[in-house]
């Protein structure tokens, strides 16, 4: 199917009705190449990565309240209201602000969970950046990254709101100018837990770093693959299916598998093609987060 654009879905950001920030969206990423070179003493992988935007994702609306409280005002199946990354990025906001606003916020997913494309960091981000907006925290890009990090891994990288070359534990980011690019993106239907694949103790663990000439002329890969596709045979079943078509590889943890291809038609003919118990979308990339101009 075809992945309807942000900017299809809601247009800009509504930014014109007091006290409210609607629409606001949170767009989707996927990993070109995932390393794990390493693991620091408290346990935390040392990765490095090249993050690509998608014009895709999910969007929140954002309503101000005056007595302090963080509500999430519609449920998320299969998520705990105080386990949602959107309520825990609000409330690490307000305290690090040191603010007594509070806010109502609404999430509608577009994303699926457990797909290994940012859903839940990209929400948190998004989060951080329209509610750091609407109490006027004032905090910058580097402000809230840092804060992000606090909340997970690939948290940084959206509020970062471009492509990026990533190391460390995605504290450190540098821009990468990437051509445009169609992308179809498939579903096993069925996520990955990410903690089960970094706990694996068959994970490979001690991949050479390297430099970005080395990701734009050399050879990588998810060091990630190889674990869930043992621990999840429909993540290889995928993968073996769309590479009938295109180089196929997995997005983070996984579960879900892209493929670069050459066009939109030819996006749209694979992603029609997919077989019924998966799902499948034409995705095109997204040069910078929409919000991305929110921040200095």
């Amino acid at each position: 199917m075809d992945a309807t654009p942000l900017s299809a879905r809601t247009g800009a950001p509504r930014t014109d009705l007091p006290g409210r920030l609607l629409g606001c969206p949170a767009p989707a990423k996927i990993n070109l190449f995932l390393h794990v070179v390493g693991r620091r003493a408290d346990g935390y992988h040392l990765l490095q990565t090249a993050f690509r935007l998608l014009d895709w994702g999910d969007t929140l609306d954002f309503a101000l309240r005056e007595d302090g409280a963080i509500r999430r005002v519609n449920g998320v199946p299969g998520v705990p209201e105080e386990e949602d990354l959107v309520v825990r990025a609000a409330r690490l906001l307000q305290r690090a602000a040191g603010t007594r606003l509070g806010a109502d916020i609404a999430l509608h997913k577009a994303l699926p969970l457990g797909g290994g494309i940012g859903g839940g960091s990209s929400d948190a981000a998004t989060t951080l950046i329209a509610l750091n907006r609407l109490w006027n925290c004032g905090l910058s890009r580097a402000g809230l990254q840092a804060l992000g990090l606090q909340l997970g891994a690939d948290v940084p990288v959206f509020v970062f709101g471009r492509d990026a070359f990533a190391e460390g534990v995605g504290e450190a980011l540098q821009p990468l100018a990437l051509p445009p690019a169609w992308y179809v993106i498939v579903f096993p239907g069925t996520g990955v837990p990410t903690a089960e694949i970094f706990r694996a103790p068959e994970l490979t663990r001690d991949t050479a770093p390297i430099k970005i000439v080395d990701f734009v002329t050399g050879t990588t890969r998810n060091d990630l693959q190889p674990v869930a596709c043992s621990r999840f045979p429909e993540v290889r079943r995928v993968i073996d299916w769309l590479a009938q078509h295109a180089p196929a590889r997995m997005t983070g943890s996984g579960a879900c598998v892209f493929a670069e291809v050459a066009s939109e038609t030819d996006a749209r003919r694979i992603a029609g093609s997919c077989p019924a118990q998966w799902q499948a979308w034409k995705v095109r990339s997204l040069a910078r987060h929409p919000l991305y101009e929110w921040l200095q």
